[in-house]
């Protein structure tokens, strides 16, 4: 528009000769009136406003904060542990948002809305706070009424891929080496792999954590290549007969060096909730009893049932005869199925045998339980134990796996040793740690030296409401099932 009133006043300065060449050197000129966007053209013959446009861009929808609900078991913080999502990708309902970390159990938060996410208000192993917002999602007007409801939490499964895909962004890593990062502390996102297709390798890892630590690997090569100063050094001496040896000067090798500095991180997750339970257990005046029990029948036992147990699918170790045997046992004493107040004014004695079982597992000890160990056979027991076992390698226990015991094993003899001093469980009043089986020599019953399988046990009671005798007649009750398997099928329903 500003061309075109130049244009025209042109035409009419052709007309009128009798203006100056200086007063037409001056024009046009364009000054600003102030508001933004405009500007006035002045001409000999007036002022011309004229406006530019500009665009913008207006949001189509409303932005939700979505806040992170209760979960569960008076759980007020969790740890971000991954994320499924990232700013501007597009997530329909029920869609993976993050996984995080209570100290109970893994939990996939999914999305309640149809949208972009604008925003994340965490990084990983960040804590996030119960009814605090996760993300802001952009959501359309369609949904802006939509009542406000809880946050869908389902727990996480295992997951037969070796590899996780989140909108593009793709980590590839075989179990063992994700396992090996887990151990260390490492976020398989800041590695970078040198596999096919980018896929994280062991050396990686190692890689990665040497930088980390600032740690010098000593070199493992085998023999070095002599270089061309310390090569004509070398002398040559010759034998009758034999080939010239060439001997070089042996070289100083330089001691590995060590620059890594002392770093502070706080408590999360499993740690933290440790540091709350074995406070808590401190608390509990302990009764310690030990003993040991001949295997020796329940090894042959099992050798005749492995076999059919795998061809069923079922890893059968001894754990589920231990566990079965501990239930037969609680049935005569149920003191030791019971549970306490904190003031220790009353107790409750559980109908249910649900058993639990301390495992060692990347993320730090848990302990699921087998619920209604009194309804279950032997072989019910071993499936469920498979279950627990492998959700437990791959950090999915949901909370209702790792809630609601009332009685506990410790298989420390897994890793070693023989007798423990194992820490009660509060609420429970019992817990027993089993050692690990060795062939020893024993007295038969006719005084003969035979070979024998021995297992070590050793138990801890709340010594506030159990006494010795009941504790020492419980682990005699428990021995007498496990040196003679045959007498647990009297008792079983």
């Amino acid at each position: 528009m500003a061309t075109k009133a130049v244009r025209g006043s042109l035409r009419i300065l052709k007309r009128m000769p009798q203006l100056t060449c200086r007063c037409y050197s001056q024009w046009p000129r364009l000054q600003p009136t102030g508001s933004e966007g405009a500007f006035q053209i002045l001409t000999p013959f007036g002022a011309a406003q004229q406006r530019h446009f500009r665009t913008t861009y207006r949001s189509n929808g409303k932005i939700q904060p979505f806040k992170l609900s209760d979960i569960g078991e008076g759980i007020m913080e969790v740890i971000v542990k991954e994320w499924y999502v990232k700013e501007g990708d597009k997530v329909s309902q029920f869609d993976s948002i993050c996984e995080v970390q209570s100290d109970k159990a893994s939990v996939t938060i999914t999305s309640r809305y149809d949208g972009v996410i604008r925003k994340l208000y965490y990084g990983v192993d960040d804590t996030a706070l119960v009814g605090t917002p996760l993300v802001d999602i952009e959501t359309d007007r369609a949904q802006e009424e939509s009542p406000e409801e809880d946050v869908v939490e389902t727990p996480a499964v295992s997951h037969q891929h070796t590899h996780q895909e989140i909108k593009g962004h793709k980590t590839q890593a075989t179990p063992a080496v994700r396992r090996l990062a887990i151990e260390n502390n490492i976020k398989l996102s800041e590695v970078v792999g040198t596999g096919k297709d980018g896929r994280i390798l062991k050396e990686d890892i190692l890689n990665f954590l040497a930088k980390q630590t600032g740690a010098i690997l000593p070199y493992e090569g085998g023999q070095q290549v002599p270089t061309p100063a310390v090569r004509a050094t070398a002398s040559v001496t010759s034998k009758p007969d034999k080939a010239p040896v060439i001997t070089y000067p042996t070289a100083a090798v330089p001691r590995p060096v060590f620059t890594g500095k002392d770093h502070t991180e706080p408590l999360k997750g499993i740690q933290k909730a440790m540091v709350k339970i074995m406070t808590a257990a401190l608390k509990i005046p302990p009764f310690g009893y030990c003993d040991e029990v001949d295997l020796t029948q329940l090894v042959k036992l099992r050798i005749q049932l492995k076999g059919l147990a795998e061809s069923r699918g079922v890893k059968l170790s001894y754990m589920p005869f231990f566990i079965k045997a501990a239930s037969l046992g609680l049935l005569h004493f149920p003191i030791l199925n019971a549970s306490v107040d904190e003031g220790c004014q009353n107790i409750t004695y559980k109908a249910s045998h649900n058993i639990g079982l301390a495992m060692d597992t990347p993320q730090g000890l848990i302990v699921p339980n087998v619920k209604s160990v009194q309804t279950l056979s032997v072989y019910d027991i071993a499936v469920e134990l498979n279950r627990l076992q492998n959700l437990g390698a791959s950090g999915q226990l949901g909370p209702a796996d790792l809630t609601g015991g009332t009685f506990t094993l410790s298989n420390i003899g897994s890793i070693g040793g023989t007798y423990a001093t194992p820490v009660i469980l509060p609420p429970e009043v019992a817990i027993g740690a089993l050692g690990k089986l060795q062939v020893l020599p024993r007295f038969d019953a006719q005084g003969d030296i035979a070979k024998a399988h021995i297992m070590s046990v050793s138990w801890s009671a709340d010594h506030r409401i159990v006494d010795g005798a009941t504790m020492c007649r419980f682990s005699n009750l428990w021995r007498s099932y496990l040196e003679n398997p045959a007498s647990m099928v009297l008792d079983l329903k």
